[in-house]
């Protein structure tokens, strides 16, 4: 692996070439989360004022799913400070972003500021990070799980985007509800709690068939556009023990206008470089990344992206390898052997782990020397 470094160090040498203003927040992206805001409230009176066909139900459904992902993404951006800065609007807007998503805005911000951005690809501190070989061989029932043909894990792994955010958000409350200080756990608690008592309401007031096109079918989908990027963020780098950017991070590439619905999440090694500048600017830090260091910049269409994580297992092997734990294959990751267009892929003995290991060690060490 090349020398890493951390994002530090890529924005300490990027920001003489950024003009100032870049770092100022951006306030004018909440005309964004108002007319999403808009939408989704037109979208849920439509469908409980009119008996609507299933198409037109469907389609307003996809809109809301749209929305909802759309009003998360903002409300990432919220909670870095990179539209307001007063702590007690941030977290109220935050808060109002992320309603749809069920996630409270302290706990989005020790699991995803104070956490993720801090330990990105750590193997035991990012939340968001793929477990190792070493790992699942402890848990019985996860290694049970791993047991699964690989084609079929692949094809419920990519189904389940739809519902991992949501998994992942109540997982994390229950990870670092005990890192709070007491007396403010129950506002941590209450926030994750006020979203979800909000839609159970819509329940019966709609009643099944209208709450399931105006919220459960655009949360599913909501969670499948979110973790589709999340996704890709990070789950085809490599674990590193330096928090580099370019190394544990990818960019993926989108229509413009999907690019403009999604402020610019898409951006994502951009956005670990610079978490508090407004992603609007991230196309020019983009430009400057490819010129200043193109080996290492890693880019590439969501679609290809998707097609390699379904390719590839989701199992780290020292730190650098994807590896099938039941078909007994290992994979590279991006900058350590993956190629996307065509994933290759190597004999792996998982009886001999000891001495792959070793065989890893030696080629690391040669890598350094070079």
């Amino acid at each position: 692996m090349k020398e890493l470094h951390t994002f530090g160090w890529y924005a300490a040498r990027l920001a003489k070439h950024l003009p100032k203003e870049y770092h100022k927040p951006t306030p004018q992206r909440l005309l964004g989360g108002l007319a999403y805001v808009m939408i989704v409230v037109g979208g849920f009176l439509s469908i409980a004022l009119f008996e609507l066909p299933l198409i037109l139900n469907i389609g307003i459904a996809v809109i809301l799913g749209m929305s909802f992902a759309g009003m998360g993404f903002l409300g990432h951006e919220i909670l870095h400070g990179n539209v307001v800065r007063k702590p007690w609007l941030r977290n109220f807007l935050g808060a109002v972003a992320f309603w749809p998503l069920s996630t409270g805005p302290q706990l989005w911000r020790k699991w995803h500021n104070m956490n993720h951005h801090v330990h990105t690809q750590h193997d035991e501190n990012d939340p968001d990070s793929w477990p190792t070989l070493e790992r699942i061989s402890k848990t019985k029932f996860v290694s049970w799980i791993y047991r699964i043909p690989f084609i079929i894990r692949s094809l419920i792994a990519f189904a389940s985007l739809s519902v991992q955010f949501t998994a992942h958000s109540l997982k994390c409350l229950m990870i670092y509800i005990k890192d709070f200080q007491p007396k403010k756990r129950p506002v941590v608690i209450i926030q994750a709690i006020l979203p979800w008592a909000t839609w159970i309401g819509l329940l019966f007031v709609l009643g099944f068939h209208d709450w399931f096109f105006a919220f459960l079918l655009p949360l599913l989908i909501a969670n499948f556009v979110v973790m589709a990027y999340i996704s890709t963020n990070h789950r085809l780098n490599p674990l590193v023990p330096v928090n580099d950017p370019l190394a544990n991070s990818l960019t993926v590439t989108v229509p413009k206008w999907l690019d403009w619905i999604h402020f610019n999440f898409s951006y994502h090694t951009e956005h670990h470089i610079f978490p508090a500048m407004s992603s609007k600017y991230y196309p020019e830090v983009k430009r400057l990344l490819k010129e200043m260091w193109p080996e290492r910049y890693h880019e590439m269409p969501m679609t290809k992206a998707l097609l390699a994580l379904i390719k590839t297992p989701r199992v780290y092997f020292e730190h650098n390898d994807l590896v099938d734990p039941n078909g007994g294959k290992i994979y590279g990751s991006l900058g350590n052997g993956l190629n996307p267009e065509k994933i290759t892929s190597k004999p792996l003995d998982l009886n001999n782990l000891e001495e792959i290991k070793k065989e890893n060690k030696i080629k690391e060490e040669n890598d350094l020397q070079a």
